[in-house]
């Protein structure tokens, strides 16, 4: 099993993908690395080359470059070449914490669609914060494509459903509409053509619509929505996370000797809190929907976090999840194409 890493993309690169690869390397023995980059920064910081090969690219992508053009232009950076690389077969995913749409269109352009998704979406998994045994669910599309049609989110649902059952493990996953109310008539009529779709769809186990504020209660194991409203529900749970513990430390520090002494007795049950809420624990962002894994992390991750998503990488490798989904869909051929039919039709 080879990956090939953008060693270049992200704030703290090389040093924290390096460091993170390495921490790979030592936990998943059956795992080859080819490393994207700049020769000479990368081996800074690399202790150890087993398993581990530097690949010269003479180009970054940059985090404001913009993603189409940089792709196209930027021919020796680490990003294209570590897509090219799939491509080819010299490996078998592809990973980046580098410029989230130059990554899209690495994997769209180079990399490549699966025959028959028609637009790929962006999945993460987000924790669910209850005492059962469910700890995380999946939500798509969260930015890949900000002007979705209605052929899309049925698609995102049924490759939601192969990622789930396939690497998470999850028995029947429960498919769930985002929407601004449960009822069947909720939203716009794109939103309510999907519902009637998914609802007709017996290979799918759909629950329905549901809202926002019962996403981290465990209401779906998969939930689909547009990828405009999927970013924005992504970076406000994001940010309610972040300013839910800076007002509970900040309380804490203006509340007095007591309220300290307090904060001190409950240290422990705050960092379950606050480690229940990182989502980075269960790895990246998967774009779904290509011919390889193309999974991108926070930019800002470090690398406890670049391991968690060659973890995440793995399990898809082993799965066979893509293989499945592309079977599915050649076997499928006619039904999909009576559903392409069926969205024209509906009222």
């Amino acid at each position: 099993m080879k990956i090939a890493v953008d060693a270049m993309g992200g704030d703290y690169a090389p040093k924290e993908i390096v460091e993170g690869i390495e921490l790979a390397r030592d936990a998943y023995p059956d795992i080859e690395f080819l490393l994207f980059g700049l020769t000479d920064q990368i081996q800074k910081y690399l202790k150890d080359d087993t398993r581990i090969e530097i690949k010269q690219a003479d180009e970054v992508i940059e985090m404001g470059d913009e993603p189409v053009k940089a792709v196209r232009t930027k021919k020796q950076s680490s990003m294209v070449l570590a897509a090219t690389a799939v491509k080819e077969g010299q490996a078998d995913a592809f990973f980046s914490a580098g410029n989230t749409g130059a990554i899209l269109a690495s994997g769209l352009f180079i990399i490549g669609r699966i025959k028959g998704i028609d637009r790929p979406g962006l999945a993460t998994t987000l924790p669910v914060i209850t005492k059962d045994d469910q700890k995380n669910f999946v939500m798509l599309d969260v930015g890949a494509n900000a002007d979705t049609k209605v052929l899309n989110m049925y698609q995102y649902a049924l490759m939601g459903k192969y990622y789930t059952s396939n690497v998470m493990k999850v028995n029947n996953p429960r498919v769930g509409l985002l929407n601004n109310g449960t009822e069947a008539d909720k939203g716009d009529m794109d939103h309510r053509k999907v519902h009637d779709l998914l609802a007709d769809d017996s290979d799918i186990h759909f629950i329905g619509n549901v809202e926002s504020r019962e996403l981290l209660n465990g209401a779906a194991d998969i939930v689909v929505t547009d990828g405009f409203t999927g970013n924005a529900v992504l970076k406000s749970i994001e940010g309610t996370a972040l300013s839910m513990l800076h007002l509970i430390k900040g309380s804490i520090m203006s509340g007095g000797m007591t309220s300290k002494l307090g904060a001190a007795m409950l240290k422990g049950t705050f960092g379950q809190i606050a480690k229940s809420m990182d989502y980075s624990q269960y790895g990246g962002a998967v774009l779904m929907g290509v011919k390889a894994p193309v999974v991108k992390t926070h930019g800002s991750s470090k690398a406890p976090t670049v391991k968690n998503t060659i973890g995440q990488i793995k399990q898809m490798i082993d799965s066979r999840m893509i293989s499945d989904l592309n079977n599915y869909l050649n076997s499928h051929t006619d039904q999909l194409q009576e559903i392409k039919e069926t969205i024209k039709n509906i009222k």
